[in-house]
């Protein structure tokens, strides 16, 4: 197709996207304003193409999911053969496929000890709701129905959905419908650099754990179901939480019998430089949420893996476990995981992040710390926050918060890499299979977009 013909059928998308297609997370008005949509044609590796023929830098993984890269053949044909044989078939009726019992086995044997059951669905938001239900339901089982709280962190992210957005601490997410729903509470987050104060970082890991004790006793030890919690969390703006956090979260969670649920939706399969963050902190979950890598983005698919302790009281005292969804379990979707994992195990995707381009990133990006505009850069792994500041020493924000971060993804996608805005935080979450010549050119097209944002905002 000609580069003309690519233009005229980019003005068409775009028309035909404005006029019929609500985008998530989305102003409709603010993007019909601005000409529509970017419209994303091909990919391969780390890079996008778009229809007007521009090559961008993905450093986004997608929505933090893409983790062994666009254009893997293997997925495709691992999906083409499962079609062929069965598409689809439900999981409901004592009924299983071979890819749902191949990969509940393989989750099993990667997951922190004592997770060896699966739930399945299609999304982060779906695990997420059916982990709510399980606790609940496991309290009741045991002859604890008063316990139904389940507390979560502010700016944490579960999903969006009315339960998943209720555990997730979003506020704008809250605004829209007046959430959260009864039972779901929130207490602060671990983010050193914008609430640390004076404290030194052990210090505040253990007042922002205490948060949680705090709450417990607010509410009654005999009340509360469960904490959720992302290991780091991601669309919160990668907030990294000090060393002494999560030994004294899991510490008060065994004090008060609170089952701990890690949402391992952004961190699972290799992020971190680890299978799973709680590898990386050291956390003994009872229950676990798993999406996006899991399929690298290929398939919709999603996993609640279920400790033995809960399991094993469903199973001999619940009965019938009224819950699920049409594609629990999806065959090709199955099928697609297993390849994924696979690919992630034989290109050794995991170790090459932990121990050669995980830290080649973070030094990478640490050359942007001295950026007029950039308070503190953090990371871990394949995960990166660039924070922006109006004045470096106070770490004081700009006003209105977010202003800084829009102009500067922005002029992101004009330089053609993607990077996320949190408010002012600049994330980054690049495919595992990032070389050590990409990440150069990754961080090189960001300081480029803080050189332009800098100039916007008259900032020498």
């Amino acid at each position: 197709m000609s580069l003309q013909a690519l233009r005229n059928s980019t003005t068409v998308w775009r028309e035909t996207d404005t006029r019929h297609h609500l985008h998530p997370f989305t102003d409709f008005q603010g993007l019909a304003e601005e000409g529509g949509s970017r419209i994303i044609t091909r990919a391969e590796g780390v890079w996008l193409e778009d229809s007007e023929g521009q090559r961008i830098l993905d450093g986004m993984s997608g929505l933090w999911c893409v983790n062994v890269g666009y254009g893997r053949e293997r997925l495709a044909k691992a999906a083409y053969d499962q079609m062929v044989a069965l598409p689809y078939y439900n999981t409901f009726f004592k009924t299983a496929t071979p890819p749902s019992i191949e990969l509940s086995e393989k989750l099993a044997e990667l997951t922190p000890a004592g997770l060896n059951r699966v739930f399945y669905a299609s999304s982060g938001s779906e695990a997420n709701d059916t982990l709510a239900r399980i606790v609940r339901r496991y309290w009741k089982l045991v002859g604890q129905p008063e316990r139904r709280n389940i507390i979560s962190r502010t700016n944490g992210y579960h999903g969006s959905t009315m339960a998943a957005a209720s555990l997730g601490g979003m506020q704008p997410m809250h605004a829209l419908d007046d959430l959260p729903l009864p039972g779901f509470h929130h207490v602060r987050q671990p983010y050193f650099f914008g609430e640390g104060g004076d404290l030194s970082p052990e210090d505040f890991g253990l007042a922002a754990a205490k948060a949680i004790e705090d709450k417990i006793l607010e509410l009654g030890p005999e009340t509360v179901a469960a904490f959720i919690g992302e290991p780091i969390q991601g669309a919160g703006g990668v907030v990294i939480p000090p060393q002494s956090y999560w030994p004294e979260v899991q510490r008060i969670c065994r004090e008060y019998d609170v089952l701990l649920i890690a949402d391992e939706v952004i961190c699972g399969f290799g992020r971190t430089g680890h299978w799973f963050g709680s590898n990386l902190f050291g956390i003994e979950p009872d229950l676990m949420t798993l999406a996006k890598g899991i399929t690298s983005g290929y398939l919709p698919l999603s996993a609640a893996m279920v400790g033995d302790r809960v399991a094993e009281v469903l199973r001999d005292k619940g009965g019938e476990f009224a819950h699920g969804f049409t594609y629990s379990g999806h065959p090709v979707a199955c099928a697609v995981a297993l390849e994924n994992i696979a690919i992630i195990e034989e290109e050794k995707l995991v170790e090459r992040v932990h121990d050669d381009t995980g830290p080649y990133l973070q030094e990478r990006l640490a050359t942007l710390a001295d950026h007029p505009l950039v308070g503190e850069v953090r990371g871990v792994g394949f995960l990166g926050a660039v924070e922006l500041v109006a004045d470096k020493p106070s770490r004081a924000g700009f006003k209105p918060k977010g202003r800084a971060g829009t102009l500067c993804r922005d002029h992101c996608f004009e330089i053609g890499v993607i990077s996320r805005a949190v408010g002012d935080t600049m994330v980054v979450a690049p495919p595992l299979i990032l070389t050590r010549e990409e990440a150069d050119e990754l961080v090189q097209r960001l300081g480029q977009a803080l050189d332009k944002t800098a100039a916007d905002l008259n900032i020498a």
